[in-house]
């Protein structure tokens, strides 16, 4: 169990950042120890300096009293003071004697010597040769820098160490916390991989990175498991609409083989055989067409596209078949408007749209196409006098192979709407669906959000 959870990221982040903090605060404490040494070291050579040069000055009994005043206060003896005549004899102080080969220059330095507890012991020391050759050293101990070493180690060991450690046991806690979140995710995984789309990842409501994951993933799976429930009824739909035209093509090509009298009666039969297996070839094309647009491939093709042209194109291919059908055909064109797009598939979409709305209007009706830009949004907008499409269909009707109850008599497979759905997507525009005045046909308009400019 412990060599999984320190095997984890948030364990080995946790230890990075506790190493990081140990180096970092050990860096600190290093430079401040640095830093104040310095500062003391220079102190306390400045300081030896000034009296070194004071006494200097003064007579030599005078420095001789100073002396023995300095050596009565050193309650700490941490001061060392020394005055030897010309031959280095001592004369006052607690130095015995010269220390051997120290530089008589005037300037501080570091000396090793022994205290009466026979500890050697670091000291700084200056040296001044007076008017009658006498020599006079001041020194002084830098214990207090060992103290202030002493000081930072032990504030190491109490206040780095145990952070270290509470960091990585931290580490510790948040690892097993989040190895218990990997292996719900897992476990849930499991169940989806077995093939239950119902299972969700869990989510406890922290609003941390996993719960967001978690959300975002269980979002993937609703719209998997809705694409899949989707296939499903699609697969259905197919088989339905299928197996009908197909099973009427056996009948008549069994009752052909059986009861044809004539060649002329043998051929009708055949004919009306093949009607049933083109119906079957227009509901694939139309599946394969559908596959083909939403795979995004045909976005590679797209240039500008005068929307005017394609109303103009549509309107003098429909307008006799409506004329026929006794339906008035109107046009009506704004302003000429390029879109960024495939000139193909808008000219498909837009001519469904305008078969569907033959199909269904009736004979002394109307149907008006119309090109307009509306609070500086392009629009393509088809009306109708029709049956129109109730509130609760509209959404429906883009699906595949959906027919009303009312429309199930006229001829189609329910993939029209479907294809228009299709290209409208590919292009980032909009369809949208409502009723026309008077709650009379429909109003279908095509958003065109994305122009070309």
């Amino acid at each position: 169990m412990l060599p999984d959870i320190c095997r984890t990221s948030t364990f080995r982040m946790a230890a990075s950042f506790a190493g990081s903090f140990a180096l970092f605060t050990l860096l600190l404490f290093a430079f401040i120890y640095w830093q104040t040494t310095s500062v003391e070291t220079a102190r306390i050579d400045s300081a030896l300096n000034r009296d070194a040069e004071a006494l200097s000055r003064i007579p030599i009994a005078s420095i001789i009293e100073e002396l023995k005043v300095r050596l009565a206060a050193d309650y700490h003896r941490g001061t060392f003071v020394g005055l030897f005549d010309a031959e280095g004899r001592p004369v006052v102080g607690n130095l015995d004697q010269l220390p051997a080969n120290f530089p008589l220059d005037g300037h501080p330095h570091h000396f090793v010597i022994g205290k009466r507890h026979n500890a050697d012991e670091i000291v700084t020391m200056i040296s001044r040769r007076l008017e009658n050759r006498q020599i006079l050293l001041l020194g002084r101990s830098l214990d207090s820098l060992d103290n202030l070493r002493d000081s930072v180690i032990r504030a190491l060991e109490e206040g780095v160490i145990p952070a270290v450690l509470l960091s990585l046991l931290v580490g510790l806690h948040l690892s097993r916390r989040a190895q218990r979140q990997i292996k719900s995710v897992h476990q849930s995984a499991e169940r989806i991989m077995r093939g239950d789309l119902r299972e969700r990842l869990p989510v406890q409501g922290n609003f941390d990175d996993f719960d967001r994951l978690a959300t975002s993933v269980n979002h993937l799976l609703d719209e998997i498991e809705r694409l899949v429930r989707e296939v499903k009824n699609t697969t259905d739909n197919i088989a339905h609409d299928l197996r009908t035209p197909l099973t009427r093509v056996r009948s008549r090509l069994e009752r052909a083989r059986e009861t044809a009298q004539s060649h002329a009666e043998l051929q009708e039969l055949v004919d009306r055989s093949i009607v049933g297996l083109d119906q079957t070839l227009r509901i694939i094309t139309a599946l394969l067409r559908i596959s083909q647009i939403e795979t995004g491939q045909r976005r590679a093709a797209f240039a500008p596209v005068n929307l005017a042209t394609i109303i103009h194109e549509i309107a003098e291919l429909y307008e006799p078949i409506a004329e026929e059908k006794g339906i008035q055909f109107l046009k009506h064109v704004e302003e000429e408007i390029v879109v960024w797009g495939d000139r193909d598939l808008l000219c498909e979409a837009v001519a469904n749209i305008i078969d569907n709305a033959i199909k269904f209007t009736p004979n002394e009706g109307e149907i008006n196409l119309s090109l307009k830009c509306s609070s500086g949004t392009p629009s393509i907008c088809v009306s109708d006098t029709g049956p129109g499409i109730p509130e609760e269909e509209r959404e429906a009707v883009i699906r595949r192979f959906y027919r009303s109850d009312k429309s199930r008599h006229i001829e189609g497979c329910g993939l029209g709407l479907s294809i228009v759905d299709a290209i409208i997507k590919l292009h980032g525009f909009e369809l949208s669906m409502r009723q026309g005045q008077n709650n009379i046909g429909c109003i279908c308009e095509i958003l065109c959000i994305e122009t070309y400019s």
